[in-house]
C-alpha cells in the first residue's frame, strides 16, 4: 500500500470548509439584491429582511474565518521565482501535457494567483461594505463614497465568484485534490507528480 503524507491539517481543513460554506451564503444572499430576478434567493434566508440583516454579518464572519486560513497559508503563496515560469507555461498544462511544466513547491503559480485574488477580492468586500452598511456605519459617509462602494463592492464580488469557479474547476479536474481538503492526506505518487518540490521537502528526498 503507497504511503500517504499529510497535506492539510485539521485546523486548515475545517476551516476551509467554514470559509466556502460562509462564501455561498454570502454570494447567494448577494445575488438576491443584485437583479430583481435573483430576488427568490431570499426564500433562503427568511425573507427579504432578514436577508438584508444577515448579509454583511455572513460576510464579517467570513473575512474572519478567511484570516485565520490567512495566517496558516500564506508563507506557502509568497510568489516565488519560478512561479512565474508556471503561468508563463500554463497553456502547456490546459493541453493536457503537465509533464513539460516546472516542479512546484505545495502550490503552483494558479493557486498562488487565486489565493491573493481572493485574498484583496474579500478586503474590498470589506471595507466597501461598510460604506453603506445600514443603520451601522453608512451615515457616517457621503452619498458618493456609498455609490463608490457599493460599485466596487459589485465588481469584487463579481471576480470573486469567477475566481471560485476556476478554483472548483481545478480542484476537481485535478484528481486527488478535493480528497486532499477532504481528507487531509495525498498518496505519495500524486504529491511527486504535481508538486514534486513540496514532496521531496517533506518526504526528505534530495
Amino acid at each position: 500500500m503507497e504511503r500517504l503524507i499529510q497535506r492539510y491539517p485539521d485546523r486548515t481543513r475545517m476551516n476551509h470548509w467554514l470559509v466556502a460554506m460562509l462564501f455561498v451564503c454570502a454570494a447567494l444572499s448577494g445575488f438576491a439584491f443584485f437583479h430583481p430576478a435573483l430576488y427568490f434567493f431570499t426564500a433562503l434566508f427568511g425573507g427579504g429582511a432578514w436577508t438584508r440583516i444577515l448579509h454583511p454579518f455572513i460576510g464579517v464572519v467570513m473575512m474572519l474565518c478567511f484570516a485565520g486560513m490567512f495566517v496558516q497559508v500564506w508563507r506557502d503563496n509568497v510568489w516565488r521565482d519560478g512561479d512565474g515560469e508556471w503561468v508563463r507555461r500554463s497553456g502547456t498544462l490546459l493541453r493536457g501535457d503537465e509533464d513539460g511544466m516546472p516542479a512546484v513547491g505545495k502550490y503552483n503559480g494558479g493557486q498562488k494567483a487565486i489565493f491573493w485574488l481572493f485574498t484583496l477580492c474579500l478586503v474590498v468586500l470589506l471595507v466597501t461594505g461598510f460604506t453603506f452598511w445600514q443603520p451601522w456605519f453608512a451615515d457616517a459617509f457621503p452619498i458618493t463614497v456609498r455609490r463608490i462602494g457599493v460599485l466596487l463592492h459589485a465588481v469584487a464580488a463579481f471576480i470573486l465568484v469567477l475566481g471560485a469557479i476556476v478554483h472548483i474547476y481545478a480542484a476537481i479536474w485535478v484528481k486527488g485534490s478535493i480528497r486532499a481538503m477532504t481528507r487531509g492526506y495525498v498518496t505519495t505518487a500524486w504529491a511527486r507528480r504535481h508538486h514534486l518540490l513540496w514532496y521531496r521537502e517533506v518526504a526528505g528526498d534530495k
